[in-house]
């Protein structure tokens, strides 16, 4: 049965529906451009050389995840997991890390938060694997579903970084503090930086809440819909212009 669009908005929580603002395209983005590559992690690990990442292919960016021990993570996983999705996608979302489902099954958002994340998707006609890709801050995952440390989002920042070179997506939806402490550089409450756009080496970024965070605060979802609205105005605008965002004022 083919779901309406009021359906999918309803598996959302979101009734009624929502209407899209005026969205704040025009307000000046905090440039966040490229960061240098971690420092050394805790513990006496070594966080990998960034330099050496940055010229990998997928094939190779698989294979260093997939023996990495840069943090304590590596140690605890009983795999790692990249990501999934579309190599040539229009959408990159980042959530935060690995749960316990994602751990054995090596794909990213596979349990609850998963189905929010594929229904969220839908509603603004998108599906995983079809112009999107998923990825996450960290690619093993914390002990207890915990959320990943400092040291440990450092760690796996050169393979964050190298994937989204690859991909090259037109816009990045940041789900949760995680992905934002770690493309964005930033510790301030999302609550202050949604609404707004922001940049990564040309790149829009959008910040949300985790899927997670939404399962546990009902009304919040009306919140994420309104980031999807503003994320796809922003990638609309490019695409009328014909050419990059011009995200500086």
């Amino acid at each position: 049965m083919k779901l309406t669009r009021e359906r999918m908005l309803a598996e959302m929580g979101i009734t009624p529906l929502w209407k899209q603002r005026s969205a704040q395209i025009g307000e000046a983005a905090r440039p966040a451009g490229e960061n240098p590559p971690p420092e050394p992690v805790a513990g006496g690990a070594t966080a990998p050389a960034g330099g050496d990442i940055a010229a990998l292919g997928w094939e190779g960016l698989q294979e260093r995840v997939a023996v990495c021990r840069a943090c304590v993570l590596g140690e605890h996983r009983k795999q790692a997991v990249l990501g999934v999705g579309d190599r040539r996608p229009e959408w990159l979302f980042i959530g935060e890390g690995p749960g316990a489902e994602e751990d054995v099954q090596g794909e990213p958002f596979v349990g609850q938060a998963g189905k929010l994340l594929d229904a969220m998707l839908a509603a603004i006609d998108l599906k995983r694997g079809d112009k999107v890709y998923i990825a996450n801050a960290v690619k093993c995952r914390p002990p207890g579903n915990r959320t990943p440390e400092a040291e440990e989002m450092a760690a796996c920042w050169p393979y964050l970084r190298r994937q989204i070179a690859l991909l090259q997506p037109r816009i990045i939806v940041l789900l949760g503090r995680a992905a934002v402490h770690t493309v964005l550089k930033s510790d301030k409450a999302l609550s202050a930086l949604r609404g707004k756009p922001y940049d990564f080496s040309g790149i829009p970024v959008v910040v949300t809440y985790h899927p997670a965070y939404l399962l546990r605060n009902l009304p919040e979802k009306a919140k994420a819909w309104e980031d999807l609205l503003f994320a796809r105005a922003l990638l609309r605008q490019a695409a009328d212009r014909g050419a990059p965002l011009d995200l500086a004022g």
